[in-house]
């Protein structure tokens, strides 16, 4: 019997001392995956698999920090439900994921990709730029040729190797009638390239292979800088898909047969045992048992469920077995339904239109026209297409967009490392842009604003004696009720009474005889109470009135001055839960939050950001659950905590790595000037293009020079964006 809260939090002695460790190979014919989002580090790694190892039918378990996955080799016999209850003992949380939803997991050669091509841009500008010291010095003739030779085998290969990127890119927009940044790029390095042959072959003063290579150098500087700024987030829909249980126990003639979720049809019975998940929608046809449906509702505490009940895929059975008959399978499932909110959201916001790309909209034209009328003004005005060739390349080179190219990922990377000191991690390239935006925050309360795990409130309000006897019946229980008066009371140091026979009643909660009377810890109508609006668990001892143990969701550290700063700032604050009315009212009173909505559902939440949208506000969405994602990713901009599901946190945009929430409050602060530090590289590139094209337009900037003036604006950009830290 297991109980699995939203927050998804365990204690690690480890992360606190033991550093990260990069990604674990995985053995390619695994048979089961586990999610496992509260590990950290290597500590919790070692952890992970040494339990995994030791349990028997494994015959291998490897660890993956960087999915925060492990995928283990099993013997047949062996199944996902024996291994959970290993971790869950261990203090991790786990979660069972279908393998076959997920791609395969490739090694990400992008950064290294951009790196190497880096490297061999700036290897190979610093050779050129020393054989073009020489013939700045005074070589003339042949010695100058032969320079200019060894200069351009040295640039060709190194151009062809590290702009392969820029030139794939120009040619994909080219093919649909299209321009981009990369367009100019390419046109400048090109034209730099075939006038410095020209000048070589014909024995001029000039070559200009320092500048194709110095331009290609920086681009990919920015280039990097960008990929640096960028997540390798997998699609949070796919990640909700592979969360639907692989396999089920369906019924024939009273005979259980374990087959894939993929082979069930509507009208199949199901059984569902303590501690599975519910794999399609159905009724309840048999059992009585408590449903954890913190991870698609948000609701703390568990609900009572019985003959006649409906539930949905990905709930959590807690305490009885279950028989189901299924209602909706597959695609029609309400899991499913939310991956699809989340990818029909994802692309919706894909469709954000950064600074840099509504620069280049504008940029790229201007540049290509202004380059091609000073070749044709030239060449008509002196009649000698050397000379018109030479000072087209220097309008190309001059405008090329290095300072735009830099603006952009220059800021990011400074923010983002900003921003990491405090504890936040950027994912998306665009997110802060999108987070200076932001006019409207909207919060989920469990696992996000609180802490997501029941806290006893009243322990000294009862007699030791009625505490000792709670104990004992709370510790034969994984409620989640139960687990935190058992923890409550053994932190108080109070030992359980000597209580015979217990058992607990699925549902209900857990009985026996204490001194000849009969105990009862659970649910106030069983115990023979009212329910009143707080969450409770009752305890009534023989013909005694029942007494109540009284729970709240403790706030997390940060929540209040998160909330006061981010109205201080002038932005609405919105709660927006699927709890029951009374918790969230009395949270929203607690904060100070006038607007709040209790009960939501999954699609009513991302149906609420959509309105919000629609009426012109910018939406921040701050939530952890897997009833959150598809709100997440409905936001313009969204954060959720690292101890998150997996979807939620792939689905956000930035992660906050900590426990508190105050940082979210400056990250907005930080995403403002961030924002406003781009827009004065903008006007740093503008004012740069508006003295210097005039003087490549008029011929007193050569190719070089035009080089030289442009790696000048992209330190300046550079420089610039550093102010931030």
């Amino acid at each position: 019997m297991t109980a699995q809260l939203s927050s998804g939090t365990a204690a690690c002695p480890g992360c606190l001392a033991a550093p990260a460790e990069p990604a674990r190979p995985i053995p390619e014919d695994v048979q089961i995956a586990l999610s496992l989002p509260g590990i950290h580090c290597s500590a919790c790694i070692a952890t992970v698999e040494r339990e995994l190892n030791a349990h028997p039918g494994v015959e291998d378990a490897r660890v993956n920090l960087t999915l925060k996955r492990a995928m283990i080799k099993v013997a047949p016999e062996t199944r996902a439900v024996d291994l959970i209850p290993v971790l869950e003992k261990a203090g991790f949380e786990a979660h069972e994921l279908d393998p076959g939803a997920l791609s395969a997991t490739q090694t990400d050669k992008a950064g290294r990709d951009l790196l190497m091509r880096l490297a061999v841009a700036g290897f190979a500008s610093m050779n050129v730029m020393l054989l073009s010291v020489s013939v700045w010095s005074g070589a003339t003739d042949a010695t100058r040729d032969m320079f200019h030779w060894i200069s351009a085998a040295i640039a060709l290969p190194a151009i062809a190797f590290s702009a392969q990127p820029f030139f794939s890119n120009a040619l994909s927009a080219l093919r649909v009638r299209r321009l981009n940044m990369d367009v100019p790029i390419v046109l400048a390095i090109l034209l730099a390239l075939v006038t410095s042959l020209w000048e070589t072959a014909l024995s001029g003063e000039h070559a200009y292979f320092d500048a194709a290579l110095t331009l290609t150098f920086f681009l990919l500087a920015g280039r990097y800088l960008d990929y640096r700024t960028r997540a390798a987030a997998r699609s949070a829909a796919e990640e909700l898909t592979a969360l639907e249980v692989p396999r089920a126990i369906r019924l024939v003639d009273g005979v259980e047969h374990e087959i894939a979720v993929a082979d069930l049809k509507v009208g199949d019975l199901i059984l569902v045992r303590p501690g599975g998940r519910m794999p399609v929608d159905g009724e309840i046809v048999s059992g009585q048992s408590e449903l954890d449906r913190s991870l698609l509702t948000g609701e703390t505490v568990p609900v009572f469920a019985e003959i006649g009940q409906l539930v949905s895929a990905g709930e959590v059975n807690l305490t009885g077995p279950l028989t189901l008959r299924a209602t909706a399978v597959g695609e029609d499932t309400s899991l499913h339904r939310m991956a699809d909110l989340v990818a029909i959201a994802e692309s919706g916001r894909s469709r954000y239109t950064s600074l840099a790309d509504k620069a280049a909209k504008l940029y790229a034209p201007g540049v290509h026209i202004l380059s091609a009328l000073s070749f044709l003004g030239w060449y008509i005005y002196s009649g000698d297409i050397r000379t018109a060739l030479n000072i087209a390349a220097a309008v190309l080179i001059i405008t090329c967009p290095c300072a735009l190219g830099l603006a952009v990922p220059a800021v990011t990377t400074a923010a983002s490392g900003r921003l990491f000191r405090k504890g936040m991690l950027i994912k998306h390239a665009t997110a802060l842009e999108r987070l200076s935006e932001a006019d409207t925050v909207v919060f989920d309360k469990t696992g996000t604003l609180t802490s997501g795990a029941p806290e006893l409130v009243n322990l000294g309000e009862h007699a030791r004696a009625k505490v000792e006897v709670a104990l004992a019946l709370a510790e034969a229980s994984a409620h989640p009720l139960s687990v935190a008066l058992a923890k409550a009371a053994r932190e108080a140091g109070i030992k359980p009474a000597s209580v015979r026979g217990v058992v607990e009643v699925p549902g209900y909660g857990t009985e026996g005889d204490y001194r000849g009377q009969h105990v009862r810890l659970g649910r106030a109508a069983w115990v023979g109470a009212e329910q009143g609006s707080e969450t409770s668990a009752w305890l009534s001892i023989g013909d005694h009135a029942p007494v109540a143990f009284r729970f709240s969701d403790a706030l997390r550290p940060g929540a209040a001055e998160a909330v006061d700063a981010l109205r201080s700032a002038g932005k609405h604050v919105v709660l927006m839960s699927g709890d029951s009315q009374g918790a969230v009212c009395t949270l929203a009173e607690k904060l100070g939050i006038t607007d709040w909505i209790a009960e939501a559902l999954p699609q009513d939440k991302a149906q609420r950001i959509q309105d919000l949208s629609d009426q012109g506000h910018y939406v921040l969405m701050v939530g952890d659950g897997l009833n959150d994602t598809a709100a997440l990713a409905a936001a313009h901009v969204s954060i959720s905590p690292a101890s998150a599901l997996d979807a939620a946190r792939v689905a956000s945009d930035i992660v906050l790595l900590g426990n508190d929430l105050s940082p979210i409050a400056d990250a907005c602060d930080t995403a403002v000037k961030a924002t406003k530090r781009i827009r004065e590289n903008f006007r740093i590139a503008t004012v740069y293009n508006v003295i210097a094209v005039p003087l490549a337009v008029i011929g007193l900037a050569t190719p070089l020079i035009a080089a030289l003036a442009m790696s000048t604006s992209s330190i300046t950009v550079s420089l610039n964006a550093l102010r931030l830290r």
